[in-house]
C-alpha cells in the first residue's frame, strides 16, 4: 500500500504538467481578432431577451440573479407560439441582412487594402526599430563625450 500512495502524487503532477503545456500550445496558435470586423447579429431568441429583460426587471426589481432572468426568459420563449415569435424573427432577419451587407463591405475592404490590424503591427515594428536606432545613436554620442 505504501507504494501506491507514493506513486499517486507523481501521477497528478505529470497530469498537471501535460495540461499546462497543452494550454500554452493552443493560445500560441490562435490568430488575432480583427477589432474592425462586424459583430454577428443576434438570433430571434436574443432579440426577444432584450425586451424580456426590461419587463422582468420592472416586475422583479429586487432580483439580481442573471440566471433567474435567463431561465424565466427561456421558459417564456418556449411557451410562445410561432405567431408571437414572428416579430422577433422579423427583427433578427432584418439585423442579419444588415450584417451581411456590412460583411460584404468589410470583406471588400480587406481584399483591397488589407486589414487595419496588420498595418498597426507594421507601424509598431517600425517605431520599435526607430527607437532602438535612436538609443544606439545616443549611446554613441555618450561615448564620444567620454573621450
Amino acid at each position: 500500500m505504501g507504494k501506491s500512495r507514493a506513486a499517486a502524487p507523481k501521477r497528478t503532477e505529470t497530469k498537471l504538467k501535460t495540461k499546462s503545456a497543452g494550454a500554452s500550445k493552443r493560445t500560441s496558435k490562435k490568430a488575432g481578432k480583427d477589432p474592425n470586423k462586424p459583430k454577428r447579429p443576434a438570433s430571434a431568441f436574443f432579440v426577444f431577451m432584450e425586451d424580456f429583460r426590461e419587463k422582468y426587471k420592472k416586475e422583479h426589481p429586487n432580483n439580481k440573479s442573471v440566471a433567474a432572468v435567463g431561465k424565466a426568459g427561456g421558459d417564456k420563449w418556449k411557451s410562445l407560439s410561432d405567431a408571437e415569435k414572428a416579430p422577433y424573427v422579423a427583427k433578427a432577419e432584418k439585423r442579419k441582412t444588415e450584417y451581411n451587407k456590412t460583411m460584404q463591405a468589410y470583406n471588400k475592404s480587406i481584399a483591397e487594402g488589407g486589414n487595419g490590424a496588420e498595418e498597426e503591427e507594421s507601424d509598431k515594428s517600425k517605431s520599435e526599430v526607430n527607437n532602438e536606432e535612436e538609443e544606439d545613436d545616443e549611446s554613441a554620442e555618450d561615448e564620444d563625450d567620454d573621450e
